[in-house]
C-alpha cells in the first residue's frame, strides 16, 4: 500500500471549505473522482484500509495506516460502519446535525449503505474540538468510586486506569511529632485520682444487703428483659445474624426469598400475588423488631451520650488551639519552602525535565530511523546487499525489542521485519537457482568462467547469514540437470549432422538414432559430449573456487594456515588410499588432488561492505558449520564428477546393445579406451577422487574386448601349431627390429611401421643382444603376440589383471602343444612328418628358450598395473617353470635318442680286428652328425651338456660290454685293440667344435677290471 505523503495531512478534507464532498476520492491511495456514490468509496474502505484482527475490525485510514478516530484495538461490524459514515464518507457535523448517515447491510456477497436521516443532537467534531462536553467522558467516576461491590472490584483499578504511581501508600509518621507514651498522661491521672477515690469510697459504704436488693432486682429486670428480647430476636431467622450473610450468595438469596412459595401463590383480584406481599410484611416486621432492640440500646447509653456532648464544646476549643498552632506551623513551612526549598528543588526538576527531553529526542531521531527501515531494505535488496539487509532487519528487531519496547506504532513492524526476512530468504534461494542456471547453461564455447560473480557472492553470504547451506544441494541439481542436457544435445548434434542418418524419417528413442551412426562418427560424438562435460565441470569448479574463498570469509579465516590444513585433512584418506596402490602397482596413473585448475587463480577479489563481504566481516558460521560446508563442497564436486560418468556409461551401454562395441577391431577399442581413459583422469585431477563408474563400464567392455583379442589369437596359434613343421624359418626384419627395440627399452613394444626397413632381406637367426636363436615361425608370431598383450595393457590398464591371466594361458597353450606335437609326436598325423628328428627337437627347445628369455620382460611390464601381484605373478614364474622342464625334457630326449643309437652299436662290438672298428665309426659317425645338427640349433653349453651325458653313457655301455666280453687290461693283444678304438673316439670327439674338453679320459672303461 502506497504510504501518504508526509506534508498532506490525510484528514485536511473534513475542512468545511473544501470544495467537494470527502468521498469523492481516497486521500490515502491518492484516487480522485474515481467514487461517484458513497457507496462506492464505503466499500472502497472495507476492502483496502480495513483489517480484521479476531472478531474485530480496525480502520486503517490515516497517516501510517492508524485511523486518529476509531480505537486501535478495533470495534464490532456494526460500530465499524457506523465509524466510517460518521467520520469518512460524511463531514461529522453533517452526520450529526440530521445529515445522510449510512448503515451497512450484508446483501448477499457485498454491502449495501443506504442512507438513514438521524435526528441525534450531538456535539461536532470540527466545531467544538476545543469544548469538553458531556459525550467526551468515557466513565462516571463517582459512580465507580461508589460502586456498591467494592469488595470484590480489583484493587489495581487506580494503576491499571493512571499508570503504576498512582498506587495506595502508607502514610509514615512526622518527624516533626513526638512519640506520645504513658508519660504524657500522668497530670491527667494526677488531676481525676481524687475524684476516683472519693467515688470510690461512696460505693464502699452501700451496705451489702442493699448491694445485694439492688443487684437481684437489676438481675431480675435484666433477666426478663433478656428473655423478652431473646423472645422477640427469636422471630428473626438466624441466618439474618450470620456473620457471613450476604445476598450475593444463591443459597442465602434463596433462603430470604422462598420464590417457590412465589410462583405458587395465586393472584388476587388485582392480579397482584399474596404471597409477595407476605413476605414484604414478615422482612418489615424483622426490620421493626431488630430496629426496636437497636433504640432500646442506644437509650440504655443515652447518659455516655450525654457526657460525650458536654464535652464537645471543650473539645472545640482544644480544636481551634490546634489548628491555630497548625496554621502557624504551616505558615513557617511556606515561607521555608520559599526561602530554601523551591528554588533548589525547581532547579532539579529543570535538570531531569532537560534529560527527559534528551531521552525524548534521541529516542524520536531513533523512531525516525526505524521508520526509515523498509525503505533501507529495499534500497538494499535491489543492489543485492542482502547481507546488509539482513543486517538491518536484525538490528531493528533487537532495536525494538530493547529500546522501543511499548511503543504502539511500532506493534506491528517487528512481525513484518519477520516476515521480510522468510521474504529474503526465498529471493536469496529463488536468485541461486537463476544464477546457477543461467551460468551451467550458457553457451559452450562461452569459456569465461563465471559473470557478474559479484552476484554469486552476495547470495551466499546471505544464505550464510541466513545459516541456510542448501546452496550446495543448488548447484549439485542444477550441475546434474546441465550435464544431462549438454549430453542430450551433443547426440542431438551428432546424429543430426551425420551423413548416413535420416533422423526424421527414423521413428524411435534418440538411443536408437544414435546405434546408427558410425565407429568415426561416434568417437567424434564421444569426444564432443565429453568437451562438453568438462566446460560443465570447469564451470562448477569456478563455482566451489568462489563459494569457497566466501565460506572462508564468512567463518573469518584466512587462505593460508587452517584452510590448507583443512584440506589436507579432507583429501586424507584418498591420499592414504592412493599411497597404498602405488606402493603395490608401482607407476600407476597418479591422481593429483586439485580444487582448481592449473594457473585458475580465485575468483573472489572483492572487498566487501556491509551486505557484500569483507576480510573483517564478522563471523557467520561456526568453525563446525565451516568443515561441515567445505566437505559438503568438496562431495558436490565429485557428485558432479561422478553423475557425469554414469550418464556417459549410459551412453556407452545404449551404443552397445547391438554389439558394436565387441566388434571394434583392436585399434579402434584402444582408440576409445584412450579417450575415455583421458576423461577420467581429467574428472579425477579437478575433483581429486578416482571414479568407478565410468572405468568400470569400459572394464566391462574391455573384458569382452580381451575375451575375443585373447580368443582371436589363441585361435590363431592353434592353427599355425597345427600347420608347423618344425623347420628353421627365416627372420624377416620387423621381427628383428622388434627384439632390438626391446633389448634396447627394456619394455614389450612393437616398433613404428615407418621405422622398419623393409628391403632388408630375412636373416636365418633372430639375434638377442647377440645371442643367435634358430626359430620356427611360429615361435616368431607368439612373440608378437606377447607384445601385443603388452600394448593392449598399456591402453587398457583397468584390464591388467584380465589380460596377464590370457598371456599366461596362450603361453601355457604353447608350451602344451609344442610338448604334444613335438615329444608327443603329434606333428606326425597333423602336417604329416616322417619322423620327428633330432634338428625338430632343437628347434622346440630353442623356441621355449626365447620365449623364457622374454618371461622377465612381461613380469615387469606388467606389474605396475596389477592389483594382486603376488598370486599373478608367481603363475608367471610358474610358466617359467614349466618351460624350463620342457627345455629339460626334450634334452633328455635327445640324450636318449644318441644313447640307443651308441647302445646298438656298442652291444655288436668286439675287440677283433680291423682297427679302429666299424661300431665305433659309426659311434662316431652319429655322434658328429647329432653334433652338426643340434650345434647350430642350440646354445654351446647346452650343447656341451648333452655331450657329457652322453659321453658318460657311452662309457658305461663300453665298460659292460667288456665285462660281458671278458676283456681286461692285461696289456694283450686285445687290450691294444681296445685301446685303438678308444683313441679314435677321443680324436673324433675332441675335433668337435664346443665339446673338446668332454672327454676326460677313456681309461675309467677299465675300472674294476683286474690283471690275470
Amino acid at each position: 500500500m502506497a504510504s501518504v505523503p508526509y506534508n498532506i495531512h490525510p484528514w485536511s478534507h473534513l475542512d468545511g471549505n473544501s470544495g467537494s464532498p470527502q468521498w469523492k476520492k481516497c486521500i490515502v491511495c491518492c484516487k480522485t473522482g474515481a467514487f461517484k456514490l458513497p457507496t462506492e468509496f464505503a466499500h472502497h474502505l472495507r476492502n483496502f484500509h480495513c483489517s480484521k484482527e479476531g472478531g474485530s475490525y480496525v480502520c486503517r485510514y490515516g497517516v501510517n495506516e492508524v485511523c486518529p478516530s476509531l480505537p486501535l484495538e478495533g470495534v464490532s461490524d456494526k460500530d465499524y460502519e457506523d465509524h466510517v459514515a460518521r467520520d469518512h464518507v460524511y463531514n461529522g457535523s453533517d452526520y450529526r446535525r440530521g445529515g445522510v448517515g449510512l448503515r451497512m447491510t450484508q446483501m448477499g456477497h457485498g454491502h449495501m449503505i443506504s442512507p438513514l436521516v438521524s435526528g441525534r443532537k450531538e456535539p461536532s467534531i470540527v466545531e467544538d474540538q476545543f469544548r469538553w462536553t458531556i459525550y467526551d467522558a468515557s466513565v462516571n467516576l463517582p459512580a465507580v468510586l461508589n460502586d456498591p461491590r467494592l469488595a470484590k472490584r480489583e484493587t489495581d483499578f487506580f494503576t491499571k486506569t493512571w499508570g503504576e504511581a498512582f498506587e495506595k501508600k502508607d502514610v509514615q509518621p512526622s518527624p516533626f511529632l513526638p512519640e506520645i507514651n504513658g508519660s504524657h498522661f500522668e497530670r491527667y491521672l494526677g488531676k481525676i485520682s481524687d475524684k476516683y477515690k472519693i467515688h470510690a469510697h461512696g460505693i464502699e459504704q452501700l451496705s451489702k444487703q442493699q448491694i445485694s436488693d439492688r443487684l437481684h432486682s437489676g438481675a431480675l429486670k435484666s433477666l426478663k428483659q433478656l428473655e423478652k428480647n431473646r423472645a422477640d430476636l427469636d422471630q428473626v431467622p438466624k441466618i439474618f445474624m450470620l456473620p457471613n450473610f450476604s445476598l450475593e450468595n444463591p443459597e442465602t438469596f434463596c433462603a430470604v426469598f422462598p420464590w417457590t412459595q412465589v410462583e405458587e401463590s395465586k393472584p388476587d383480584k388485582n392480579g397482584n400475588r399474596q404471597s409477595c406481599k407476605l413476605l414484604q410484611e414478615k422482612l418489615s416486621h424483622y426490620l421493626d423488631t431488630v430496629e426496636v432492640h437497636i433504640g432500646e440500646q442506644i437509650s440504655k447509653r443515652s447518659e455516655a451520650f450525654f457526657h460525650a456532648m458536654t464535652s464537645h464544646d471543650e473539645l472545640q476549643d482544644y480544636m481551634q488551639v490546634t489548628c491555630r498552632a497548625i496554621k502557624q506551623l504551616r505558615d513557617k513551612i511556606h515561607a521555608l519552602e520559599e526561602t530554601l526549598a523551591k528554588g533548589s528543588l525547581k532547579i532539579l526538576k529543570l535538570t531531569r525535565s532537560r534529560t527527559n527531553y534528551v531521552k525524548l529526542h534521541n529516542k524520536l531521531k531513533l523512531i525516525s530511523t526505524v521508520q526509515q527501515t523498509q525503505p533501507t531494505i529495499q534500497l538494499l535488496l535491489s543492489t543485492n546487499e542482502f547481507v546488509g539487509a539482513l543486517d538491518l532487519i536484525s538490528t531493528t528487531q533487537e532495536v525494538l525489542a530493547q529500546e522501543l519496547a511499548g511503543i504502539h506504532s511500532f506493534r506491528h513492524l517487528g512481525s513484518q521485519l519477520a516476515e521480510l526476512e522468510k521474504i529474503i530468504d526465498m529471493m536469496l534461494r529463488a536468485d541461486l537457482v537463476k544464477y546457477v542456471t543461467a551460468e551451467l547453461n550458457r553457451p559452450i564455447t562461452d569459456l569465461q568462467a563465471l559473470a557478474d560473480e559479484e552476484k554469486l557472492v552476495a547470495i551466499v553470504l546471505g544464505m550464510l547469514r541466513q545459516r541456510d547451506f542448501e546452496f550446495v544441494d543448488v548447484i549439485r541439481d542444477e550441475a546434474f540437470t546441465a550435464l544431462k542436457a549438454t549430453i542430450k544435445q551433443s547426440v542431438i548434434e551428432a546424429v543430426a549432422t551425420a551423413d548416413d542418418v535420416d533422423a526424421e524419417g527414423i521413428v524411435g528413442s534418440l538411443a536408437d538414432q544414435m546405434r546408427l551412426l558410425n565407429y568415426t562418427e561416434w568417437m567424434n560424438m564421444l569426444k564432443n559430449v565429453f568437451h562438453n562435460i568438462l566446460v560443465i565441470v570447469n564451470r562448477v569448479m569456478a563455482f566451489h573456487t568462489v563459494v569457497r574463498e566466501v565460506i572462508l570469509i564468512a567463518a573469518g579465516r584466512t587462505r593460508k594456515g587452517a584452510d590448507v590444513a583443512l584440506l589436507q585433512s579432507s583429501d586424507e584418506t584418498l591420499e592414504e588410499n592412493k599411497d597404498a596402490e602405488d606402493e603395490d602397482d608401482g607407476d600407476d596413473d597418479d591422481i593429483v588432488p586439485s580444487d582448481a585448475e592449473p594457473g585458475h587463480e580465485p575468483l573472489l577479489h572483492v572487498s566487501v561492505t556491509p551486505g557484500n563481504a569483507s576480510d573483517d566481516l564478522d563471523v557467520m558460521i561456526t568453525e563446525s558449520e565451516y568443515l561441515a560446508t567445505v566437505q559438503g563442497l568438496k562431495k558436490m564436486l565429485c557428485a558432479v564428477c561422478d553423475h557425469a560418468h554414469d550418464r556417459c556409461v549410459k551412453l556407452m551401454v545404449a551404443r552397445a546393445k547391438d554389439g558394436f562395441l565387441e566388434k571394434l577391431s583392436s585399434n579402434e577399442f584402444v582408440a576409445l579406451s584412450k579417450v575415455i581413459e583421458g576423461f577420467v583422469t581429467e574428472c579425477e585431477r579437478k575433483c581429486g577422487r578416482r571414479s568407478t563408474s565410468l572405468r568400470g563400464s569400459l572394464l566391462n567392455q574391455a573384458n569382452r574386448f580381451v575375451d575375443r583379442f585373447h580368443d582371436e589369437r589363441k585361435t590363431k596359434l592353434s592353427l599355425i601349431l597345427d600347420n608347423e613343421r618344425w623347420k628353421q624359418a627365416d627372420v624377416p626384419a620387423e621381427f628383428q627390429e622388434m627384439v632390438d627395440l626391446i633389448s634396447k627399452s627394456g619394455k614389450m613394444q612393437l616398433p613404428e611401421k615407418q621405422r622398419i626397413d623393409l628391403s632388408k632381406k630375412p636373416a636365418e637367426f633372430i639375434v638377442v643382444n647377440g645371442e643367435k636363436f634358430a626359430v620356427v615361425g611360429t615361435v616368431l608370431m607368439l612373440l608378437k603376440m606377447m607384445v601385443e598383450y603388452c600394448e593392449c595393457v598399456d591402453n587398457i590398464p583397468a584390464a591388467a589383471q584380465d589380460i596377464l591371466g590370457r598371456l599366461i594361458d596362450l603361453l601355457k597353450t604353447f608350451n602344451s602343444r609344442t610338448c604334444q606335437l613335438v615329444l608327443g609326436a603329434g606333428a606326425l598325423q597333423l602336417v604329416g612328418l616322417k619322423t620327428i628328428s633330432t634338428k625338430n627337437l632343437a628347434l622346440a627347445s630353442r623356441c621355449l628358450q626365447l620365449i623364457v628369455r622374454y618371461v622377465p620382460y612381461i613380469k615387469d611390464h606388467f606389474k605396475p598395473k596389477l592389483y594382486d601381484k603376488k598370486h599373478t605373478l608367481k603363475n608367471l614364474d610358474q610358466i617359467s617353470k614349466d618351460y624350463m622342464d620342457h627345455i629339460d625334457e626334450i634334452s633328455n630326449k635327445l640324450v636318449a635318442i644318441m644313447e640307443g643309437l651308441t647302445e646298438s652299436y656298442v652291444i655288436k662290438w668286439d675287440a677283433k680286428a680291423p682297427m679302429p672298428s666299424s661300431c665305433f665309426r659309426s659311434v662316431c659317425k652319429q655322434m658328429t652328425k647329432f653334433h652338426e645338427v643340434i650345434i647350430d640349433v642350440l646354445p654351446q653349453h647346452q650343447v656341451k651338456v648333452i655331450f657329457q651325458r652322453i659321453h658318460k653313457s657311452f662309457v658305461n655301455l663300453l665298460r659292460h660290454q667288456l665285462l660281458t666280453l671278458n676283456v681286461i687290461n692285461d696289456g694283450g693283444p686285445q687290450t691294444g685293440m681296445v685301446n685303438a678304438d678308444i683313441v679314435f673316439y677321443e680324436n673324433n670327439i675332441k675335433s668337435l667344435k664346443g665339446v673338446e674338453d668332454v672327454i676326460e679320459g677313456m681309461q675309467s672303461v677299465w675300472t674294476n677290471q683286474v690283471k690275470s
